[in-house]
């Protein structure tokens, strides 16, 4: 998510680094006074919200705040999955905030980046995604290949299979893009977008089931 810088504004922003809150609700139904208490009371000077999914790309209000974010600021979130569509997605979002020099701050998971411990954590949580995401693509690919050995009978191979299907959406789900997961997979951009374009006609939403690992699994 990296933006280019806005001209700043705000005169009484604090000097040496400020505390930017970060809150989201699913929907315009949830409430958000939970996590705007404990974000004040974390001392954001502050905070920028968002209604929608996890999963939605576009929050505007996280475009801002991360425009915003000057070197040493802290961002500030009451739990870590607010920010992050995915462990690897807030996991590229941590790495973008330390080149920038701004560090996070979960409130109820009591982690901080700023501290050896915090900046541990983020390392284990990264060598736990690339794992995942190794062990599925070993997966994906022994199961494309007892589909192959298993032979077809009639009509035109599918570009996407099931299997196939599977992957792109935990590749989907994991903030990857249509580009990178046409590459992963070895097929085209414009088949990965016909894909989705399916999904969409048989009103299927590719996120529902994208994070189970049942789905991940060879077809039998």
């Amino acid at each position: 998510m990296t933006l280019e810088k806005q001209p700043e504004t705000d005169i009484a922003r604090p000097t040496g680094g400020a505390k930017l809150g970060y809150c989201r609700v699913s929907t315009g139904l949830q409430n958000t006074d939970l996590q705007l208490d404990a974000l004040t009371a974390a001392g954001c000077w502050r905070v920028f919200t968002d209604h929608a999914s996890g999963a939605k790309e576009d929050r505007p209000e996280l475009q801002k705040l991360f425009a915003y974010l000057r070197p040493g600021d802290t961002l500030v979130v009451w739990r870590l999955d607010r920010l992050g569509r995915s462990l690897l997605h807030l996991i590229k979002l941590v790495n973008e905030l330390e080149s920038r020099g701004v560090q996070l701050e979960s409130v109820n998971d009591r982690i901080e980046t700023s501290t050896p411990g915090g900046k541990l954590i983020f390392h284990i949580f990264a060598a736990i995604a690339e794992f995942e995401r190794n062990l599925i693509r070993e997966r994906t690919a022994a199961g494309l290949t007892a589909a192959r050995e298993r032979g077809r009978i009639g009509g035109r191979p599918r570009a996407v299979d099931a299997a196939k299907g599977n992957y792109i959406r935990y590749l989907y789900g994991q903030g990857m893009t249509k580009k990178r997961i046409a590459e992963e997979i070895g097929v085209s951009t414009k088949t990965i977008t016909r894909y989705f374009n399916t999904l969409e006609e048989n009103d299927f939403d590719p996120l529902d089931d994208a994070d189970d690992p049942a789905v991940l699994l060879p077809p039998r």
